[in-house]
C-alpha cells in the first residue's frame, strides 16, 4: 500500500473531452484546488517521441512560484552562489 506522505499523484477523476476539445472539471476537483470562474490554467506537457504523453494543469497564479521552487535549486548550483 502507498503512503500518502510520499506520494505526489492519484487519479482524481476521468473527464471526457467534448467535440469542441472542452473539458469539465469537477466541482469537487475545481473546490479542492481552489479554481473559480475566470482562473487560468497552465496546461504543461511531457513529451514522449511526436506525441505527449502526459498532460497536467497547473494553476497560472501559482505557475511561477512552482517553476522557481523547482528551477531554483538547480541555477543555484549551477551558478555556484
Amino acid at each position: 500500500m502507498a503512503n500518502k506522505e510520499n506520494s505526489c499523484c492519484k487519479v482524481d477523476a476521468l473527464v471526457t473531452v467534448d467535440g469542441k476539445g472542452q473539458i469539465v472539471l469537477p466541482k469537487e476537483i475545481r473546490d479542492k484546488a481552489n479554481i473559480k470562474a475566470g482562473d487560468k490554467l497552465a496546461v504543461i506537457s511531457w513529451e514522449s517521441g511526436d506525441t505527449s504523453c502526459c498532460i497536467s494543469l497547473i494553476k497560472a497564479d501559482n505557475f511561477i512560484d512552482k517553476v522557481k521552487s523547482m528551477l531554483g535549486p538547480m541555477m543555484k548550483d549551477l551558478s555556484g552562489t
